[in-house]
């Protein structure tokens, strides 16, 4: 993918990077400068920017169950 830098220095960010970074107007960037390239990074906003993320399970879920999972994929 590839952007124009305007003459006051601003890139639009394509639509596709937007979407899978889930970038909206006002979210802030930190830039990390390589020796040869710049690498883009979304700041992490507040914990209420997480609301709505992941659903809500279908059945409840003990707490023995969970430490039962993350022990599984621990010795995986």
């Amino acid at each position: 993918m590839s952007a124009t830098l305007t003459s006051k220095g601003q890139v639009t960010i394509p639509k596709a990077v937007r979407s899978r970074l889930h970038l909206k107007t006002g979210d802030k960037l930190e830039f990390v400068l390589h020796q040869n390239s710049v690498e883009i990074i979304p700041i992490s906003g507040s914990v209420k920017d997480l609301k709505g993320m992941v659903t809500k399970p279908s059945k409840a879920v003990s707490l023995d169950d969970m430490d039962r999972v993350i022990h599984e994929q621990v010795s995986l």
